[in-house]
């Protein structure tokens, strides 16, 4: 009987049911048709701006390792960059976890360019409900190229440029002047500064993003002026966070900087001081772990922390009874292997006399936190009833350069913990991320003044974001292109681009010729920015450009002869900008694409073009 009723159905219907069927209908065809489907495209970028911050040995660690605050940490294998001469190669490996990131920046900066420029291409082929709408989609999208842009041009120096949608294979690029992209962004940002709306989603760019990322582009060209209008309008409308906001308020041990960077912070809405994120939502499936823990504090489990009397002293796990009390480490501080070593320089010499009472700082021990306010807790102290269970950690007499570079150093707590329920190892879980802070806006403030020679002006805004931590007030006399540097530390650590922003102000340094009063008056040029040049010269002499100079100053690894059981920690002049990643070049058959200065290739090297003021390098015009 039911072969007959089968027969029967089979009989009845034509064969329409064989035909396939489409997975989806999302193609760029029937998805570009409104803002919504424009938005739904930089969605992607969105997400890409997050991988940077997020997960084990992310990629803001290669530029935080590279600059004045920090080296690489993982001192146990070959690999890891130390000596910059040897892992910043072209044909290295510059995209791995345990080596650096270079390749990432690389290429997931030119595929989020790719993403944004779909929308830009595409702008016109969607229906919106007036010139406004329309215009704050190409004011976001422009957003992301820029974003791009403004870290490629300062990690890469000159690059290819891309400005409209490429759906065909091109092996044709060519490298273009760094100055006129430059200048073409910012044009762009004017547009977004205008059109982007204020309101927006947490996550989605804001006009507050927009200005920032603005000032940037002025300051880097030089338009003082302008970056402190944009500046100040940012800073009327978004104050900083002044007083306790969050639950933390009620937790021991805590103040209003364990507030601003909490879980909490990131997502209260009332936050007037958090002008754009990255999102992770905490039990949100997609959302992504952090890491921060596991990356940036001491690798204090390692066998290496051992009790004054020679036994192993740490543990992860406690038992139940003693999970979240003062023994369980884990839970309190997170499990680190020490990826991100901080250096002397952001861990005592930035906290003087005049941060006594700075709740960022080291003097806070709220705050800062060493291997010495951990304890032994491992179960055979306890079992064995050795004396050295339950005390604070003490470093070993004996401990190796290497054991000590990993595992034995402070870090700003208050920032990097984040809770992590939902894993035994607590490495840091899932949050929303500032990209930019209105702190930031004053810090920019104060630079461009100090570009200005208004050093009265300068000092005022570098005071709005001490006074509101604790330190001590700045004069005119104290201000230099150092106390920028310092306190962008105290403030920006783990936040901004260190090595993007240094790299900013030695192209600033060497465009406009100004005396930089911490090198006594020296002077920096553009025609030898990156060095002599010559394969295999790792130069290391100062006067070249402001960066190795700072970073040989302040960095207490490179050029001074650490080394640790598999390298020694080297930096080079021609380090200021990074290496073009061999296979961009090769495989760019028809066309050239320039390799930086010091590095093998750059004999090679064409002059580059210039970006048109008007109209598109791929597109229509």
């Amino acid at each position: 009987m039911a072969a007959i009723v089968c027969l029967t159905l089979l009989a009845g219907c034509d064969e329409s049911w064989l035909d396939p069927k489409p997975l989806s209908f999302y193609t760029p065809e029937n998805a570009y048709v409104d803002a919504k489907g424009m938005y739904s495209a930089l969605t992607a970028c969105e997400r890409n701006m997050r991988h940077e911050y997020f997960g084990d040995a992310a990629p803001i660690i290669t530029d935080l390792i590279t600059t004045d605050v920090a080296v690489e940490g993982t001192t146990d294998k070959a690999g890891p960059a130390m000596n910059l001469d040897v892992s910043f190669l072209p044909d290295a490996n510059l995209d791995n976890t345990d080596r650096n990131k270079i390749g990432w920046f690389w290429r997931e900066g030119f595929k989020g360019i790719k993403y944004a420029n779909v929308v830009v291409a595409r702008i016109d082929d969607a229906t919106y409900r007036d010139e406004a709408e329309r215009n704050a989609v190409l004011g976001a999208a422009y957003f992301q190229r820029a974003y791009r842009y403004y870290k490629l041009t300062h990690m890469f120096g000159d690059i290819p440029y891309q400005d409209w949608e490429i759906n065909y294979p091109k092996l044709d690029f060519y490298t273009y002047d760094r100055w006129s992209i430059l200048e073409k962004m910012k044009d762009e940002m004017e547009f977004a500064w205008q059109w982007v709306p204020e309101k927006v989603d947490r996550g989605r760019t804001s006009q507050a993003a927009c200005g920032i990322l603005l000032m940037k582009y002025c300051m880097a060209i030089g338009d003082f002026d302008r970056a402190i209008q944009i500046g100040r309008e940012i800073t009327g409308k978004y104050p900083l966070m002044k007083q306790r906001f969050t639950i933390n308020q009620s937790k021991p041990n805590t103040n209003l900087m364990h507030d601003l960077h909490s879980v909490e912070a990131k997502l209260d809405m009332s936050n007037t001081e958090g002008l754009m994120y990255v999102v992770s939502y905490p039990e949100i499936e997609g959302s992504d772990r952090i890491a921060l823990m596991r990356n940036g504090v001491p690798y204090w489990a390692a066998g290496y922390i051992i009790t004054p009397d020679g036994k192993t002293g740490t543990t992860i796990y406690v038992s139940d009874e003693l999970v979240g009390t003062h023994m369980d480490n884990n839970t309190l501080y997170g499990r680190g292997i020490g990826r991100l070593r901080p250096t002397n320089y952001l861990q005592y010499t930035i906290w003087t006399d005049k941060e006594k009472n700075d709740l960022r700082g080291r003097f806070n021990r709220d705050s800062w936190r060493s291997p010495e306010d951990l304890y032994y807790n491992h179960p055979n102290l306890q079992s064995s009833g050795n004396e050295w269970y339950g005390k604070n950690l003490v470093k070993p007499a004996n401990m190796s350069v290497s054991d000590s570079v990993r595992a034995w150093f402070s870090w700003p707590h208050y920032k990097l913990f984040v809770p992590d329920p939902l894993n035994r190892e607590k490495q840091g879980g899932q949050t929303p991320w500032y990209i930019y802070r209105s702190a930031e806006v004053w810090l920019m403030l104060a630079e461009c003044y100090y570009w200005k020679d208004q050093l009265s002006e300068a000092a005022a805004a570098l005071n709005e974001v001490r006074t509101r931590a604790g330190a001590d007030a700045l004069t005119a006399a104290d201000v230099t292109i150092g106390a920028i540097l310092d306190e962008r530390a105290r403030e920006l650590y783990y936040e901004e681009n260190r090595h993007v922003e240094l790299v900013r102000i030695s192209y600033t340094y060497a465009k406009t010729g100004k005396p930089c009063e911490v090198f006594g008056g020296r002077t920096y040029r553009l025609d030898n920015f990156s060095g002599p040049g010559g394969t295999g010269s790792n130069v290391k002499e100062e006067g070249y450009n402001f960066y190795y100079d700072w970073v040989v100053a302040k960095n207490n690894f490179y050029n001074k002869g650490v080394t640790t059981a598999f390298a020694e920690y080297k930096i080079s002049v021609h380090h200021v900008l990074w290496p073009i990643p061999a296979n961009a070049i090769t495989s760019n058959t028809k066309g050239v694409i320039n390799q930086n200065i010091g590095y093998p290739g750059a004999e090679n090297n064409l002059p580059p073009l210039i970006v048109p003021k008007e109209g598109t390098v791929h597109g229509p015009n």
